[in-house]
């Protein structure tokens, strides 16, 4: 739901809020885009309701808007992050005074159902990341193919979110150390490492394809799209996709069932899960085990290995 046909009062507020989410909050775009337009919903909820002014927003308009969000088939999923940015924004309201009190304290919300993702076996990602292509050798080649080969090694190799891989500089890889410098929500800087297989693909890329790219308007960003600016998000994700249904009876996943994998295989291969919560920049270790499978061999193995009475 966009901003057009919010009365005038309503859109302007949505567009404090927005720069509220942005400059006091530092939400991730993605986030920012997310909650404006699902407080845009609300206030267009509101508005229907006989042209009610924000004053009147309450905890039966919010509930009545859930409720007609869900009769439209919204999922718990949407629905409970929806509440999540209605939270917000009442919350903001109240505090600059549009509201008298914060009716988004009492409002609750379905817990999502918490499904584990499809990951790809260790064999599947390693396929997955062949599809991209190997190293041509001398001679011609292609530079998106060689592009989505980085693309899918650096995102396989270190777990990092699509939109940190896009949002890479050039000045942002440390090659001796083979690490990345990520920028990731609320604008949190980490390092995190990747492998000499997404090395000798950077190599490559470097060499042989992002020259070929390059173009006035390509600044110093790392991945590159057709046109020369910095590669979208969305193609990212095509790629992915495609790369996927070449690996058979590999599942469907995009860059975030990459990131999933990833964790997974650094437990499997016996990594601390606190270590694992610094690589992928999660703020609650709680976050990161809902991120991760652990087979039920390496269960047993581990049982086996560490309980006096296995």
């Amino acid at each position: 739901m966009d901003r057009a046909g919010l009365p005038a009062a309503h859109a302007a507020v949505l567009l404090a809020f927005e720069r509220h989410l942005r400059a006091e909050r530092g939400l991730s775009e993605n986030t920012v885009r997310a909650y404006t337009a699902d407080t845009a919903s609300l206030l267009h909820h509101l508005a229907v309701r006989g042209g009610q002014p924000l004053a009147a927003l309450d905890l039966a308009v919010l509930r009545s808007w859930l409720a007609t969000l869900r009769t439209l088939g919204s999922a718990r999923g949407s629905l409970a992050r929806r509440a999540a940015a209605a939270r917000a924004f009442t919350a903001y309201a109240t505090r600059v005074g549009l509201l008298d009190g914060d009716p988004g304290l009492l409002l609750r919300s379905p817990a999502p159902r918490r499904e584990l993702p499809a990951i790809l076996r260790i064999e599947q990602a390693a396929a997955l990341v062949e599809a991209a292509g190997a190293d041509p050798g001398p001679g011609t080649c292609d530079p998106l193919e060689l592009r989505d080969r980085l693309a899918a090694e650096l995102l396989y190799g270190s777990g990092i979110r699509v939109g940190e891989l896009v949002a890479l500089d050039l000045d942002d890889v440390d090659r001796s150390r083979r690490l990345l410098r990520v920028i990731g929500k609320g604008d949190k800087q980490r390092s995190v490492p990747y492998g000499l297989p997404a090395e000798s693909a950077l190599r490559v890329y470097l060499g042989r394809a992002r020259g070929l790219l390059r173009t006035e308007r390509s600044g110093p960003a790392l991945l590159l799209g057709a046109r020369g600016g910095r590669v979208d998000p969305r193609e990212v994700r095509r790629v992915v996709h495609r790369l996927a249904g070449q690996v058979a009876g590999a599942p469907d996943i995009g860059p975030h069932g990459l990131r999933h994998t990833a964790a997974t295989h650094l437990l499997e291969g016996g990594a601390d899960l606190r270590a694992v919560q610094e690589l992928l920049g999660h703020a609650s270790v709680a976050t990161t085990q809902l991120y991760t499978h652990v087979s039920p061999e390496r269960l047993r193995a581990v049982f086996q290995q560490a309980h006096p009475r296995a």
